[in-house]
């Protein structure tokens, strides 16, 4: 089972002026400038034409304080996966036990959900930067204490899963804050292409990541993977140092950040039927259509011929590169104003797709089918962060991306019990095809009963 030890979550949204909310493209710009006012029209581009309007919109990293939040996103998803496969693989190493590895994964859990929403209301109530400089300092000296025990032989389940807590409360108040900034950081038209941006790097990392540990782990050890990820953590503190102040806009007296600030947030979404509406997306695609828990099972048992190590390994990495190649197609992304119908359609294509890898005896059939899910996640992400800000005020947005980072993270878990126990009493591919089944049904329901996604446009 892969244990992060930073939940590595796509929520490099950003927002555009729509729903309740505010222009995205308020506040500043590039270097600390300021930028145009809330409503302000937008300077045109000139439109891209041929092959160029299909491929990946730059424009965001133009503009010098998005590229650096960005290149330090792109450090930190190699080295964040070069301590999501140590962990894992220290604990089996002193344990020998998997079921020690699965506890490891829960232990970072219940911090995730806590700080992030808690990191949510936060982020609403001081400057994101300082915040962002907190929290990636904090992050760093736990990935120095995991280098530490490891290379002076600790040997402890214990200590591995009392840092793993730690980092990843640090990584719960992070997360949002990271993620509210960028709509302060891009005008609203370059919305949708930072976020495919951070989408496609974050990606990337899950794919490029792995394979560099595994590659280094013959070669340099174990302990130094801790190491390098905390050394890539100093060059994103650098970075986060290099952007403008982020306080707050409104201009009211300190806002605290407690309980009832949190449930604030709650009840924002609660009475927003868009935002609403893009976080059960996400629920429903997730929780019910990722199947990953039952991939060892059919690589095991499917697609045993074809050497159950390689189609573990093809099949973990399916997604990502779908993802990925959908990223690199994101000039189109810039080009769509129906958000909802593209989060609606992109769920829909991801069921189907699910649907197709049970039913598939062949693996590289089934590959190709979780490559097409991994396309239609990447456009989900990127539209579902541009209608969860653009329908949000700026004092609202860290709560929003709170609340999404608890339901990215979480959503997968629950998919992994829930896929685990069909798979048990119906078999794996019966499991996978019904869930991708459910998915396009009831996002349809959803899509049919409820007109404020549908009429979601910016």
């Amino acid at each position: 089972m892969h244990v992060p030890t930073r939940t590595v979550v796509d929520t490099s949204e950003s927002g555009t002026t729509g729903g309740s909310g505010t222009t995205g493209g308020s506040g500043t710009t590039g270097d600390g400038a300021t930028g145009p006012r809330a409503g302000a029209p937008e300077p045109r581009t000139p439109p891209r034409r041929g092959w160029r309007r299909w491929a990946m919109d730059t424009r965001p990293l133009r503009r010098p304080a998005y590229r650096r939040l960005w290149a330090s996103t792109a450090v930190t998803a190699v080295g964040s996966q070069l301590t999501a496969v140590a962990v894992p693989q220290q604990i089996y190493d002193i344990t020998g036990s998997s079921a020690w590895v699965g506890a490891a994964s829960l232990a970072g859990l219940l911090p995730l959900v806590v700080f992030a929403l808690w990191g949510g209301a936060i982020a609403d109530s001081m400057d994101r930067r300082t915040l962002l400089l907190v929290t990636n300092t904090g992050i760093a000296v736990t990935s120095l204490l995991f280098w530490a025990q490891a290379v002076t032989g600790l040997e402890s389940v214990a200590v591995l899963m009392a840092l793993l807590a730690v980092q990843q409360a640090f990584w719960g108040l992070n997360a949002p804050a990271r993620s509210a900034s960028i709509a302060r950081l891009v005008p609203g038209g370059e919305l949708p292409a930072a976020n495919a941006l951070g989408s496609t790097v974050m990606q990337t990392g899950q794919v490029a990541g792995p394979l560099l540990a595994g590659a280094l782990i013959p070669v340099v050890g174990l302990p130094e993977l801790y190491l390098i990820d905390a050394l890539a953590l100093c060059v994103t503190v650098w970075a986060v140092h290099r952007l403008p102040a982020l306080p707050p806009l409104t201009a009211t007296t300190a806002r605290r950040a407690g309980v009832r600030e949190i449930a604030e947030g709650f009840r924002y979404i609660s009475g927003h039927a868009v935002l609403l509406l893009s976080f059960l997306a996400d629920i429903v695609a997730m929780v019910l259509g990722m199947p990953r828990a039952l991939f060892p099972q059919l690589a095991s048992e499917t697609f045993a011929p074809y050497g159950e190590g390689f189609a573990l390994g093809l099949l973990f990495a399916a997604i990502p590169v779908g993802a990925v190649v959908g990223g690199l197609f994101s000039g189109a992304y810039s080009r769509a104003r129906r958000h909802g119908w593209m989060v609606i359609g992109s769920v829909v294509v991801w069921g189907v797709a699910i649907t197709g890898f049970g039913l598939s005896g062949s693996l590289w059939l089934a590959v190709a089918f979780l490559a097409v899910a991994g396309i239609a996640d990447m456009v989900s992400m990127v539209f579902r962060g541009a209608i969860l800000l653009s329908a949000a005020t700026d004092e609202m947005r860290g709560r929003m991306q709170g609340v999404f980072t608890v339901v990215v993270a979480g959503g997968p878990r629950l998919a992994d019990v829930l896929h685990g126990a069909a798979g048990s009493a119906f078999g794996p591919r019966t499991a996978v095809a019904g869930g991708g089944v459910l998915v396009v049904v009831v996002m349809l329901a959803l899509a049919a009963a409820t007109p404020a996604l549908r009429r979601h446009r910016v």
